[in-house]
């Protein structure tokens, strides 16, 4: 598939909707859609036109018309979208006839892609498409908005800058060794190094809160079996999405909800009760339990207030992998004791059954990951741009140690590359191609 091709895809989602939209971009996208529609309006003009079939002569449906020029588009070529009515039918036979007349069907992201190809964004800014239209909570819309405009790609740069102004001060020192000046003992060399380390940190841990409103995390709710684990979900949830009786080992599944907190969305996964069994169906909801728990970026361990810390509960504990976890204590209506978190043992007192407690619980969730809320300054970020900021901070750091200690100007200016390559990697600059085409084929079809 060549990037010269002209494609079109339906660019609103599947099914029944008041508004359909087609979308054409590539260089035969006006020749295309002049067969269709029999005036094309002015360039960014909407025109009320009929859209037809000409080898039928057949009117195929009616509605607005834009047409785009390049590279003032959203793909940065001449583009054409066709609005009408939202019906399936209607859009397919629309699709078929644009098909035909020469156009090729859109690979998934394959617009985006094209506008990072053809300089319209920079690859930061391609993801964050995706990541605003699959937000799942305001606060990811409106960092995922942030991404879009740049915010993060402008902080990534400005680092990036000032990172090349460093190397190159070092290696034109390099080159004119006959001057006889000693530029490795001068301390404003190591003051600019340790100045990058410190704006490369602080971006770095803001990076980390936008994979969070990305990405969530994983919650298993663990226990023994009647320890109140599905109620536990069923409060969070604020609905009744597992089954609740006094009998142990009730929940023979996984069960899941999701929540948000300040915006961080949450996933609770409630697991079967975890003892030794005979019945195989419990089994089986243990042994998935356990998967759960593996997979889980923290765990909930559930105890009944009224149960002393048993021999069982020991064991399940041992078996615990090492991941943030906290204990709670349920059932708190029956015991009296007060709701909240208890510092004498730094557990959390609840009851699922009255919800107190339950803020605290929330509010402690949050902070097993580090999520903090801020007033809207975040921006979305991905797991591949941690591991490229993390990447560039140790090869910043190896050269600002060749600088200090070896005094090798050599190493730190190839730390110095290798940490550009990485940052490099963030905004599309230096990427593989193998990398775009696993990050596109994510995106939905025409966008």
């Amino acid at each position: 598939m060549s990037q010269r091709d002209t494609i079109v895809a339906i660019a609103t989602a599947p099914g029944r909707g008041g508004v359909g939209i087609i979308r054409l971009s590539g260089a035969e996208a006006h020749r295309i859609a002049r067969q269709v529609v029999p005036e094309l309006p002015p360039v960014r003009y909407a025109r009320h036109v009929p859209f037809l079939d000409a080898q039928a002569n057949d009117s195929i449906d009616d509605g607005l018309c834009i047409v785009f020029v390049a590279p003032h588009s959203y793909t940065g070529e001449d583009v054409v979208e066709l609005q009408g009515h939202g019906g399936p039918v209607v859009l397919d036979r629309l699709l078929n006839i644009l098909l035909k007349l020469g156009a090729r069907l859109a690979r998934p992201g394959e617009f985006t892609e094209r506008a990072f190809l053809n300089g319209r964004i920079d690859l930061a800014q391609a993801e964050a498409v995706a990541d605003l239209i699959d937000a799942s909570s305001q606060a990811a819309a409106h960092a995922a908005s942030r991404a879009l405009r740049g915010i993060f790609s402008e902080r990534v740069t400005a680092i990036t800058t000032a990172l090349i102004e460093l190397r190159v001060y070092i290696e034109s020192a390099l080159d004119f060794p006959e001057e006889e000046i000693d530029f490795l003992s001068d301390s404003r060399l190591w003051e600019r190094n340790q100045q990058l380390l410190h704006d490369l940190a602080t971006l770095l841990a803001q990076t980390q809160q936008g994979v969070l409103l990305r990405e969530g995390m994983r919650i298993a709710i663990i226990g023994q079996p009647n320890a109140g684990k599905s109620s536990l979900l069923n409060q969070l949830a604020g609905e009744d999405r597992a089954i609740v009786t006094d009998i142990p080992g009730t929940t023979r599944d996984v069960l899941r909800a999701e929540i948000q907190i300040d915006g961080l969305p949450i996933h609770i996964i409630d697991t079967a009760g975890l003892r030794h069994s005979d019945d195989p169906i419990e089994q089986e909801g243990i042994r998935r339990a356990w998967l759960e728990i593996d997979q889980a970026d923290a765990i909930v361990l559930l105890r009944d207030d009224r149960d002393h810390f048993s021999l069982d509960d020991q064991k399940l504990l041992a078996q615990m992998p090492q991941k943030p976890m906290v204990e709670v204590h349920n059932k708190i209506d029956l015991t009296g004791n007060t709701a909240g978190l208890n510092p004498a043992n730094n557990t959390i007192n609840i009851s699922a059954k009255t919800g107190a407690g339950l803020p605290e619980l929330r509010n402690h969730l949050k902070q097993l990951m580090g999520y903090q809320s801020t007033d809207g300054g975040q921006f979305i970020a991905r797991r591949r741009h941690l591991d490229a900021l993390t990447a560039a901070q140790t090869e910043i750091a190896a050269a600002l140690t060749a600088l200090t200690q070896t005094q090798a100007g050599e190493l730190a200016a190839e730390s110095l590359r290798r940490a550009q390559i990485a940052l490099d990697q963030i905004t599309g600059k230096f990427t593989a191609d193998d990398l775009l085409g696993e990050i596109f084929s994510n995106f939905c079809i025409g966008k």
